[in-house]
C-alpha cells in the first residue's frame, strides 16, 4: 500500500480492502491496515528519534548503549550489551569504537575472563547522560502527551503483544 503525502490517515481501510481483493486473499484488511500503519509509524518515530539524539551528538543506538551501561552499574561485557540491546556483536563493536573515541566509554580486559573485555561508562559519558536527561525525558513525555494514563497502560499492553507477533514478519 502506497502512502500519499503526509496524511496520517493514509493508507485507508478502503485501500487495504481493495488490495486484499485485488490479490484474492483471505486476510483481514483491518489487520493489514494496522500492521502497515504500525510499520510506517515505527519508521517515523525512528527518524524523529535520530534527529532528537543528534542534538546531543549521539544516535539512538549510542544512547541506548550508554543508558544500558548506566542502568547496570556502569560496566558490562560487549556480548551482554549486544544481547540486552537486541543487536549484533558487530553493531555493538561499532558503537563502542565511536563512544570510546569520544571518551564516553572505556574498555578493559575482563578480570573474570582474560580473553574478554568489559565496557565501562566514563565520567564524561555519565555527564552526557545527565546533561541531556531533562530535555530528553521531557520530550519523551511530550511525545505521548495525547494519551491518558489509562490509554498509555493499554498501549503498553497492546505494543507488547504486537512486538511478540512481529516475529511473523521474519519467520522462515
Amino acid at each position: 500500500m502506497a502512502r500519499h503525502g503526509g496524511d496520517d490517515e493514509v493508507p485507508t481501510l478502503d485501500q487495504a480492502r481493495r488490495q486484499v481483493e485485488h490479490y484474492g486473499l483471505e486476510v483481514d484488511p483491518q489487520a493489514v491496515l494496522v500492521a502497515v500503519r504500525l510499520i510506517s509509524a515505527g519508521a517515523r518515530v525512528g527518524r524523529a528519534a535520530e534527529a532528537h539524539f543528534a542534538r546531543f551528538g549521539l544516535s539512538t543506538g549510542r544512547y541506548r548503549l550508554l543508558a544500558d551501561l548506566e542502568d547496570h552499574g556502569g560496566e558490562k561485557s560487549p556480548s551482554r550489551l549486544a544481547d540486552d540491546l537486541g543487536v549484533s556483536r558487530a553493531t555493538v563493536t561499532g558503537l563502542l569504537d565511536g563512544l570510546e573515541r569520544e571518551g564516553l566509554i572505556t574498555r578493559r580486559p575482563s578480570t573474570e575472563d582474560g580473553r574478554g573485555t568489559v565496557t565501562g561508562l566514563t565520567a564524561r559519558g555519565a555527564q552526557r547522560l545527565r546533561e541531556m536527561a531533562s530535555d530528553h525525558f521531557g520530550r519523551l513525555e511530550a511525545m505521548v502527551s495525547g494519551l491518558s494514563v489509562e490509554e498509555r497502560a493499554v498501549f503498553l499492553d497492546l505494543l507488547a503483544r504486537v512486538v511478540r507477533g512481529s516475529t511473523a514478519l521474519a519467520a522462515d
